[in-house]
């Protein structure tokens, strides 16, 4: 596999040229996984993309590079030490000298050429698709995703120009073209809601979950949904809240500053029993925080959030597959549980793009709010008290029955009650529902040595890079290392932590946060004590190879 660096300045079209890269490698077959690292800035700072690509999957991110592609000087001072001896740095003449690692290329010169300065990512391409020996195939097709319809073809001569300039390096390695797509995690989320059967979105622009209402807005006459930009984020919650309560599936999304702002909407969807999904797409906090960086620094917050007791479920996003099958099944749990259920990504997550395998539909349970009481038998009981917790639920304007719902306390019909013993029943009602839905709970993933001794715990996002330690540990030393990543975190899912924890004579949680909330949450749950921590919060992705320097000793 191929670890490669495309960076610059905020503006200079790095995003752009990754993309298209990527295209090109995901039609020759490659897996292919970018990650995104920039500033919070319209234009200027330092910005990155890092480029995997290879013949097998690929699960983390590497800092060991093959090649720099640099817009500007400082990406070349700043990462010429992740190089390796036989890597390459390509950039523009203006201010790289050539030797025996640099391509110096006329970028700018041959943009002037063709009559527009901006085409030098195209040139970068053309670059680099030689370097490695990648024939070029649909070049039209692959830019008109990407470039407005009038630049195209300029591209296309400039992609071509930087394809004639030099020679292939890396010996080209064979590769099938496979069922895969790719996409970044925010799309996959998208995808997944839109298979469940979205139809009403809100939400107010939060980076790193603003994409998210960008894709669904920019779907939404194709797929027939309502996204509404509202605004803020109190209005966002309540609105999905009604339009859930009026029968349709509803979502919102934020980060963790927009998420503050809903927690009191968030218990009127407890307390209401209205099916609701929430998705924070995390990023560092407190406040402001980095708005551009990635974090795993809200696990207890939405655990807990809003005042007094409710049912609700927590599931943490893996990776992209997870991303668009997790989000689908949290519609189908909000509905038969009719609780909120949040969906915890991040923005290494949501911004990343990845080729994963086309998603099967047939696996996806489509929710269809359908009424599941007798709107012809008595009086309709909107909290009726069940054996299950899950009382029957008619939708409002399609029954004479009168549906209510309240923030109050209330008895079966749904008007406000201060009575002891009716409060007492209501709260069992509700929290009985978690019994249930514990049957549901899917089990962490666990991977690597039968006979362990150590055992990394993770959560969410650090499922590809915990993978990638794991497999590098135990090809070095003989297969002592397991690992336990959990999706579904609360209800937390105890059978197989329980069972793992016998075994192993060392635990050691690794997580992109201060204090170790999921150790704490497992200590909490079960009285399990995670023996090491393994903690970033640096603003980003810890990376396969940096989780084994650390188990080695190293800082």
């Amino acid at each position: 596999m191929y670890n490669l660096l495309i960076g610059g300045a905020a503006g200079q079209g790095i995003e752009t040229t990754a993309v298209i890269l990527q295209k090109f490698l995901k039609n020759q077959g490659y897996h292919v996984l970018a990650i995104r690292d920039f500033m919070s800035r319209v234009r200027g700072g330092h910005n990155f993309t890092f480029l995997r690509f290879g013949k097998e999957p690929l699960y983390s991110h590497s800092n060991q590079l093959d090649g720099i592609i640099a817009f500007n000087e400082e990406t070349i001072q700043l990462h010429n030490n992740e190089l390796s001896e036989q890597g390459f740095i390509l950039g523009d003449s203006q201010f790289v000298t050539a030797d025996s690692r640099t391509i110096a290329v006329e970028m700018a010169v041959i943009g002037k050429e063709l009559g527009n300065p901006r085409v030098t990512g195209s040139v970068a391409v053309g670059v680099v698709l030689k370097l490695f020996g990648i024939e070029l195939k649909d070049t039209h097709k692959v830019l008109k995703e990407f470039i407005k319809e009038q630049y195209i073809d300029i591209n296309e001569k400039a992609l071509l120009k930087g394809y004639e300039l030099v020679e292939s390096r890396f010996l080209k390695e064979k590769t099938e073209p496979w069922d895969s797509i790719m996409l970044t995690g925010n799309q996959a989320l998208s995808f997944g809601a839109l298979a469940a059967g979205l139809k009403f979105y809100s939400a107010y622009p939060m980076s790193p979950s603003t994409t998210i209402l960008e894709y669904l807005a920019g779907k939404s006459d194709e797929t027939g949904i309502v996204v509404e930009q509202a605004e803020d984020e109190i209005a966002a919650i309540n609105m999905a809240i009604g339009a859930s309560f009026a029968g349709v599936p509803s979502m919102t999304g934020t980060s963790g500053g927009g998420f503050s702002l809903m927690v009191e909407a968030l218990g009127l969807s407890g307390m209401a029993e209205i099916p609701l999904v929430v998705v924070d797409v995390q990023r560092p906090g407190p406040v402001t925080g980095l708005p551009t960086r990635t974090e795993q620094s809200d696990l207890k917050f939405v655990i807990s959030a809003s005042q007094g007791e409710f049912p609700r479920m927590v599931i943490a996003l893996r990776n992209h597959t997870d991303a668009f099958y997790q989000t689908a099944r949290a519609f189908a749990l909000a509905e038969k549980y009719q609780i909120p259920v949040i969906v915890l990504s991040d923005q290494y997550l949501g911004d990343s793009y990845a080729t994963v395998e086309a998603y099967d539909l047939a696996k996806v349970t489509r929710v269809d709010p359908l009424e599941t009481a007798d709107s012809k038998e008595g009086e309709y009981l909107r909290y009726r008290f069940t054996p299950d917790g899950i009382s029957p639920r008619l939708i409002p304007g399609k029954t004479r029955n009168y549906v209510s719902a309240d923030s109050d306390e209330h008895d079966e019909r749904g008007f406000i009650t201060e009575d002891a013993e009716i409060r007492n029943r209501m709260m069992d009602k509700r929290m009985g529902k978690l019994e249930q839905l514990k049957l549901e709970l899917v089990e962490p993933e666990f991977f690597g040595a039968a006979n362990f001794d150590t055992l990394l715990v993770g959560w969410g996002t650090t499922y590809g890079p915990i993978l990638e330690a794991v497999q590098i540990l135990n090809h070095e030393n003989g297969g002592k290392y397991a690992a336990l990543i959990f999706g579904d975190i609360f209800p937390l899912p105890q059978k197989l932590l329980r069972e793992k924890a016998l075994q192993a004579e060392k635990i050691i949680n690794i997580e992109q946060n201060a204090t170790g909330q999921l150790a704490d949450l497992i200590r909490e749950q079960t009285g399990i004590t995670c023996n090491v921590s393994i903690l970033k919060y640096d603003g980003r992705q810890i990376s396969g190879e940096e989780i084994v320097q650390k188990l080695k000793g190293g800082n």
